[in-house]
């Protein structure tokens, strides 16, 4: 029999993971954009990803203790605030933006997703945003 996880145990679990605050530093996590287009899997890693670059991008730091982690429609999260990027001109890697990953400190990868729709900034001011929500949830297997 596999190992069940309580809707309690959820919540609990996002906390420790999202919230837990180390007096050691180093357990913010890293929120950046990739510009490759790759569909991310179970098996990815952050090397997986080619981060964007230039056009005045720059990664963001997410800060330990700052999610909001609550319960929606039945499903336990953790969401952190929106996250905004706003580009000066064209990347310099591939020119369009595919999904956003997460790394922790030592540049694991914790989760990747892709946009609706491929983002390709090309003037100054142009922007994308990201609203970071992981959910734990008994679920049913697929």
């Amino acid at each position: 029999m596999a190992f069940v996880l309580a809707d309690v145990g959820a919540s609990a679990l996002l906390r420790y993971a999202f919230n837990n605050t180390r007096a050691g530093g180093g357990n913010n996590l890293t929120l950046k954009l990739f510009a490759t287009n790759v569909t991310p899997t179970e098996s990815s890693t952050a090397a997986s990803f080619t981060a964007a670059a230039g056009g005045g991008y720059a990664d963001k730091t997410l800060t330990m203790g700052s999610w909001t982690v609550s319960n929606v429609g039945g499903i336990d999260q953790a969401a952190y605030a929106i996250q905004t990027w706003t580009f000066t001109g064209a990347l310099t890697t591939n020119p369009a933006i595919y999904g956003y990953y997460l790394v922790d400190a030592d540049n694991v990868l914790i989760g990747a997703e892709t946009l609706v729709a491929p983002f390709t900034p090309a003037n100054n001011g142009d922007q994308q945003t990201v609203t970071p929500v992981f959910q734990l949830s008994k679920g049913t297997p697929t």
